[in-house]
């Protein structure tokens, strides 16, 4: 056998070997954007995505938390106030002159704002949904064409307070039932890309959201006597506010790694600490059922919505046996 074609041979068997090596370069490094990124639910997501592997754009607005932000691994800091459109067309840029194209979009950044509904500044409910609504459309719209490019991943975390609503509450569960109906009708005209929406729904979970939220809250008057609910907001106030009373959010993040990554994405995560909040949960949305149900033309037997429940869960028990 010659010296040529034992090469040839060598050279055949190396390639067949090697054939599902795949390389790694960075630009192969899948890239998600996580907004609000600076504490809490928001930070620990970008960590535990950044410590999967993955490349994470974090966004903050504060130059303290884009210092500490830059200092993790994996992580690159964008200045991001999802109210201001420069900031947001300036991320944009950031992140295609990153190179890495982007797979995944976090909607994460959000704010607290509660108080009798008739009697709560009308502004500052425009703020809120300014963050919590306005803002996931500017920087989804903002970075959809990079998402559909990529046919990846878009999530916003919304909040069991979007199925849930009781006194005071109402402002922030306004604007977190607003994000149930965004998702659902993002998600069918995503569909046409190969797009995947989703939201994720927590439940009471350790984090900063709270903090600013009593302190712009209470600088606002909302101790004010001449309120009709003066009695009530006091003691509403005089409850535990800190939230490092609950668990830490390692849970969500699990479910915003899922969002992004997994084989079988759902459109709905509600992730809670405990079966309490979960049973919270479902028992209001099946109340609602029974409400739209009991003063309608047509409505169903006990019977026909079990039979519409069972229809309904035979999806998810499919892809349970998968």
């Amino acid at each position: 056998m010659n010296t040529t074609f034992r090469f040839v041979i060598v050279l055949s068997v190396f390639l067949a070997f090697t054939a599902h090596i795949q390389p790694v370069f960075a630009s192969d490094q899948k890239a998600v954007l996580v907004t609000g990124a600076s504490t809490g639910i928001g930070r620990e997501i970008a960590e535990t995505l950044a410590r999967d592997g993955y490349f994470v754009y974090a966004g903050a607005r504060k130059q303290k938390d884009l210092d500490a932000l830059n200092a993790i691994d994996n992580m690159q800091a964008v200045r991001l106030d999802v109210t201001v459109q420069a900031e947001i067309d300036a991320a944009v840029e950031t992140v295609k002159e990153g190179g890495k194209g982007l797979h995944g979009l976090i909607n994460n950044a959000g704010i607290y704002i509660g108080g009798p509904l008739i009697e709560v500044d009308v502004d500052e409910v425009q703020w809120l949904m300014d963050v919590n609504v306005y803002g996931v459309i500017r920087v989804t719209q903002a970075f959809a064409p990079m998402i559909i490019e990529s046919k990846g991943r878009i999530t916003t975390v919304g909040s069991i307070a979007g199925i849930l609503s009781g006194r005071f509450s109402g402002p922030y569960s306004m604007s977190k039932h607003a994000i149930e109906a965004y998702t659902d009708s993002l998600a069918t005209e995503m569909a046409k890309f190969e797009v995947h929406v989703s939201v994720i729904e927590p439940g009471n979970y350790d984090s900063a959201i709270a903090d600013t939220a009593l302190a712009r809250m209470s600088d606002d008057g909302y101790f004010d006597d001449g309120s009709y609910y003066a009695e009530e907001m006091k003691e509403w106030f005089s409850r535990p506010w800190d939230r490092s009373q609950y668990k830490g959010p390692e849970e969500v993040a699990e479910a915003a790694v899922d969002a992004m990554f997994g084989h079988s994405p759902v459109r709905r995560y509600m992730v809670v600490p405990s079966e309490e909040e979960a049973g919270w949960t479902i028992d209001k949305a099946i109340e609602e059922l029974v409400q739209l149900n009991e003063w309608q033309a047509y409505s169903y037997t006990r019977e026909q919505l079990i039979e519409k429940l069972d229809a309904a869960l035979a999806p998810a028990a499919a892809n349970d046996g998968d």
